[in-house]
């Protein structure tokens, strides 16, 4: 499995014949830099965990332009249903869903999910939700992008039911967990984890420029820390 990293939360997996976008802020976000046409090109599916716009981002152009199906919560799906999105698999806490080479699964975050629209007027997009990734062949890892949220005992159930050896951790403060609760997460709740990756930070200047807090509490943690370069792919 390949994995890129754009800023914030927008990632790209690609596995076998499948191209997913996960979260994909790319036009407005001031650390992307990027062509937003080219970092999308064949993507066959777009993940989104939550209804703000700094997640949801360029899903739904990036979904009429490849014909990626997106698949998000029913609130999500159907939000941009109404703006001419036609490709989609709409599910729900705790649902999984199969798309073929891999499965999601929706889990519990602990954050909001709203959308305010060109009037002002605010929508709620449904629960917050982070994702679980889970390729059907075994030789691949199973991803688990947290999402928003902050840290929660619960996350140690997720580790039980879907053994993911790749985590994606929001670490930024503010809005989500903060460097030394993330680490807490990982370390004590998610065992199964043997890659850790940070995101969620240095986007804005309210949330914390680097992962170093992060990194020093995962000192001496059997999972491995990877801060990738924005815009370059490495392998998993």
């Amino acid at each position: 499995m390949k994995l890129t990293w754009f800023g914030h939360s927008a990632y790209r997996l690609e596995f076998g014949s499948s191209v997913v976008m996960i979260d994909p802020f790319l036009t407005g976000n001031p650390v992307f830099g990027g062509d937003p046409v080219a970092t999308a090109a064949g993507a066959t599916h777009v993940l989104v965990t939550h209804g703000h716009a700094d997640h949801v981002g360029d899903a739904l152009a990036i979904c009429q332009r490849t014909g990626a199906k997106l698949v998000a919560n029913y609130e999500i799906c159907m939000w941009l249903a109404k703006k001419g999105l036609t490709a989609m698999d709409p599910m729900n806490s705790g649902g999984t869903t199969d798309q073929g080479e891999f499965t999601v699964t929706l889990t519990v975050a602990f954050h909001s999910s709203a959308t305010m629209d060109e009037n002002g007027i605010t929508h709620d997009l449904g629960l917050p939700h982070g994702i679980v990734v889970t390729p059907k062949d075994t030789s691949q890892p199973t991803v688990y992008h947290m999402g928003d949220t902050e840290v929660f005992s619960d996350m140690a159930l997720i580790d039980e039911l879907h053994r993911p050896s790749v985590a994606i951790v929001p670490v930024g403060d503010r809005f989500t967990m903060d460097g030394r609760r993330a680490a807490l997460a990982v370390r004590r709740f998610l065992p199964s984890v043997k890659t850790a990756i940070p995101c969620h930070f240095g986007t804005f200047g309210l949330l914390a420029a680097t992962p170093d807090a992060f990194l020093a509490h995962m000192k001496g943690a059997e999972a491995k820390v990877v801060v990738p370069e924005k815009g370059v792919a490495f392998t998993l």
